[in-house]
């Protein structure tokens, strides 16, 4: 299956040199995946010659859409979200521009020879599990620098880290298509794994001769050390500072920040940054948490709460932080779904003002849960959360079985939890 992916990829990369245009419109995810997948393209296309503008989206919404797609003669590229969208975009394009998705959520088909959609779920690979968007762009770059007599190699370890800060683990380690990239970066020194206990270090050092061997032949635990401007960091605390910068600072040029860490490092003035960011997500999670200790919403299978606009000027990715903070938390119950609500603010940097009218619900799950659905015990958050939206016509793109989140209108919230627990009595198996 990855062969056939990989030549519909080079299939692209043909349709895509085809174009007369050298510019690229390039949008993204603002996450770690989605930073260290924008970083891998937008050092591809510019070392081949293209002229790259850069947006980082939080979510590929309608408005967006209508307002990129109204233009023509366009190459434009949707990274780590829109897999699921590819009709729509292909409703709106008429054919007016030339457009690739490189997506790894579940999606749809479209039979449109200018919107290729290069989501890896069309190919029989997992996208929770075998590979991530940043894999995804990687084996995209090594195709499209292949057909110039080039390398992507060099973009191996970007691969690996977008799989790693999503969490794409099976028995503590990467794996599928994720861990071929991964033993290219050992390979070539750019990441080093410790397969017993982790090292704190940070410092600049060389990758271990046997790290390829540990990768090869380990598949229980391991922890991921990554070169970036010439310095090791722990994959771990690049995964954290790329999900800060992307999302707390997401209103502040945190994205471009993201951007310049995963080509050059961590500086020091970027860590002066990076801990005020922290210091203000902490304060607004702390107060939040308070908040909910007195008053959670619970209904049979879902727990439930709404920040609304309490998280500015952090960006709407963090309700999904948030939840992810909050989820072993003594005051939620584990044994059932948990979602917050966000509104969304009326702006996108690099877009200026937009009127969305619109909340985001994020969805996670607990330790517990997430191995009921992986024993395919209890409907994945992908089964149930995207229908429900649509009853209320709201908008769907990104959903795993672990992690979710789509937008509705506000005051619908109460609704789409009553929608969703109308799915779910009917599809609930019980242990």
């Amino acid at each position: 299956m990855i062969h056939t992916f990989i030549r519909s990829m080079e299939d692209a990369v043909l349709a895509l040199k085809e174009k007369p245009s050298r510019s690229i419109t390039l949008f993204h995810h603002n996450d770690t995946d989605g930073l260290s997948s924008g970083t891998i393209l937008l050092s591809a296309f510019e070392e081949v010659g293209y002229e790259v503008s850069r947006f980082s989206l939080e979510k590929p919404y309608p408005q967006i859409l209508e307002k990129v797609l109204a233009d023509t003669h366009q190459i434009i590229i949707f990274v780590d979200f829109a897999g699921r969208i590819a009709p729509l975009i292909s409703r709106l394009n008429q054919q007016k521009n030339f457009v690739v998705i490189l997506d790894h959520h579940p999606a749809e088909a479209v039979d449109d020879t200018e919107v290729i959609n290069l989501d890896a779920e069309l190919f029989g690979l997992k996208g929770d599990r075998d590979i991530s968007a940043s894999a995804l762009c990687f084996l995209f770059a090594d195709a499209l620098l292949r057909s110039y007599g080039k390398s992507g190699t060099e973009y191996a370890h970007l691969g690996a880290l977008g799989a790693i800060g999503d969490g794409f683990f099976v028995d503590g380690a990467l794996s599928g298509v994720n861990r071929e990239i991964l033993k290219t970066a050992v390979e070539l020194g750019l990441i080093r794994v410790d397969a017993a206990a982790p090292d704190t270090r940070s410092e600049d050092q060389t990758a271990s001769p046997t790290a390829s061997a540990a990768i090869a032949e380990n598949a229980s635990k391991e922890t991921y050390y990554i070169k970036l401007g010439g310095t090791e960091y722990p994959a771990a605390e690049i995964c954290n500072i790329l999900d800060t910068l992307g999302g707390v600072g997401y209103y502040q040029d945190g994205t471009a920040r993201g951007i310049e860490v995963c080509r050059s490092g961590i500086s020091p003035e970027q860590k002066e940054y990076i801990q005020q960011l922290n210091e203000k997500k902490e304060a607004i999670f702390s107060r939040e948490i308070e908040l909910l200790k007195k008053n959670i919403h619970t209904t049979e299978h879902i727990q439930w709460f709404t920040v609304d606009d309490r998280f500015q000027p952090m960006g709407i990715k963090m309700i999904g932080v948030f939840c992810t903070h909050i989820k072993e938390m003594e005051f939620v119950d584990t044994s059932k779904y948990l979602a917050g609500f966000q509104l969304v603010p009326d702006k996108v940097p690099g877009f200026g003002d937009i009127s969305f009218n619109s909340t985001k619900i994020s969805m996670r799950v607990s330790e517990f849960l997430t191995e009921q659905i992986r024993a395919e015990r209890i409907p994945g958050l992908n089964s149930f959360l995207p229908e429900a939206t649509g009853r209320l016509g709201g908008f769907s793109d990104a959903c795993h079985r672990l992690s979710a989140a789509t937008i509705i209108k506000p005051g619908q919230e109460a609704l789409l939890i009553q929608e969703m627990e109308k799915i779910l009595e009917k599809r609930m198996v019980h242990a």
